[in-house]
């Protein structure tokens, strides 16, 4: 299993990240057809092929032309550059099937490799230095992974039949819902100052401010999110701001995303599993107006992203920060719920190690976590090693999700990593927990 530890990585060490990430994203396709391919199954995502041609291109641009000296990102190669051609145009591309890609990222490859040989990981080039390009081609296409099992999701012509490996642990305590845990405010340092494998919008480190709240225990499950819909929570005006109110009538929001109503109560679909919902799994597939609303309805509302990341890492009792919640060792399916081949979240204390110091469950793996923040540079934020990756993207468009999913890979996700969205996409693999201000 692939990881990204912080530190120094060997050239046989980035040979080994590149072809376990490749066999990840060809075992996520094994059993897709030619049409599953190239359909575009819905029109926020983009058709597979277009994804796994742009996973090569981008090992490409980074990883042969531009170890020689400076590249733009704009230089990605037409087809393939997401700011030329927007997710609903992709499927008008054309895209080479998948023996033309095989073939082609075949080549890609093994220019890579040849030119591994001669990189100079102790460079003065921060690109090269400890191999951190290396890394972060290997997050994107850990990245796309994701990706691709959200559009998977959403798969037109049958479902996924998807390649588990290993089912979710029985929870070791019960659920309490509702309860809540105390931060009890504090000086916090928050971000990174780590060049070997952090992207550019996670640093520099830098001290925050924090009063005194209350955050919840465990995120928000689908029984207490079925005790919102119960109380009219969808039909409640008051519940919800004026834009999540305008999203809900125009999109008709009456539930989570794939969750199906019968005369025996609610039911949703992971993949190609359909199931009555566990009432204590996290709930999955929920916008951010929605998580709003839930918490309104709670009397409660969403936490900071600088208050969500407080909670996961830092110990109030000696005043340090952890790497994770649960301490310094890599993110793996033994700590928590993430590298995708569950294929579905896991009930809430099933991951015993799971635990912040503050208390909070989960705050790696399972769903991803909206927060109220909207997506911009910590001061002292410099892009690199390209703008496009985060700088484009600032702005108040965006709210930041944090703490990964059970789609995520252990090596694209730890407690300082920031993920971001719209706050009307529900086919993120999205959840939340709430937070209460003290006093």
């Amino acid at each position: 299993m692939a990881v990204l530890s912080i530190g120094a990585l060997t050239r046989e060490g980035a040979s080994a990240l590149l072809a376990e990430a490749r066999e990840r994203t060809l075992l996520l396709v094994s059993s897709l057809t030619s049409a599953d391919l190239r359909t575009q199954h819905d029109v926020l995502m983009s058709p597979i092929l277009w994804d796994l041609g742009h996973i090569a291109h981008f090992e490409e641009l980074w990883l042969t032309r531009n170890l020689a000296g400076p590249i733009e990102f704009s230089e990605m190669p037409g087809m393939y550059n997401p700011f030329e051609h927007p997710r609903r145009t992709r499927a008008e591309l054309p895209l080479p099937a998948l023996d033309e890609w095989s073939a082609m990222a075949g080549d890609i490859r093994s220019r890579v490799l040849a030119l591994l040989e001669e990189t100079d990981f102790d460079s003065d080039n921060p690109l090269l230095r400890d191999g951190y390009v290396y890394r972060m081609v290997a997050q994107h296409e850990y990245q796309h992974n994701e990706t691709i099992l959200q559009t998977l999701q959403l798969k037109t012509g049958g479902p996924y039949q998807a390649p588990r490996r290993w089912e979710s642990p029985r929870p070791t305590r019960d659920h309490q819902p509702g309860a809540m845990v105390r931060f009890p405010g504090g000086t916090v340092t928050l971000g990174t100052d780590d060049r070997t494998a952090s992207y550019d919008n996670e640093r520099p480190a830098h001290q925050v401010e924090l009063p005194e709240f209350w955050i919840d225990a465990t995120p928000v499950t689908n029984g207490e999110y079925a005790g919102f819909i119960d109380d009219g929570g969808y039909d409640r005006r008051e519940l919800w701001s004026e834009a999540g109110w305008a999203w809900r009538t125009e999109a008709r929001l009456v539930a989570p995303q794939h969750w199906e109503q019968s005369s025996g109560g609610w039911s949703s679909r992971v993949m190609n599993r359909q199931a009555p919902i566990d009432s204590a799994r996290p709930v999955c597939h929920v916008c951010y107006y929605e998580a709003e609303a839930f918490a309104r309805w709670a009397n409660k509302r969403l936490p900071t992203e600088m208050e969500w990341e407080a909670a996961a890492r830092f110990d109030p009792s000696t005043g340090s920060t952890r790497a994770h919640p649960w301490g310094d060792e890599d993110p793996s399916p033994e700590l928590a719920n993430v590298d995708q081949l569950a294929f579905d979240v896991a009930p809430v204390w099933s991951y015993p190690h799971n635990v912040s110091p503050i208390g909070c469950y989960g705050m790696i793996g399972d769903v991803w976590e909206w927060t109220a923040t909207d997506f911009d540079g910590y001061p002292g934020f410099t892009p690199f090693p390209y703008a496009e990756y985060s700088q484009t993207f600032f702005g108040s468009e965006y709210k930041v999700l944090r703490g990964g999913s059970w789609a995520t890979r252990p090596g694209a996700i730890r407690t300082t990593f920031r993920n971001w969205d719209y706050p009307i996409r529900r086919q993120i693999f999205s959840g939340f927990r709430c937070a209460r201000s003290a006093g």
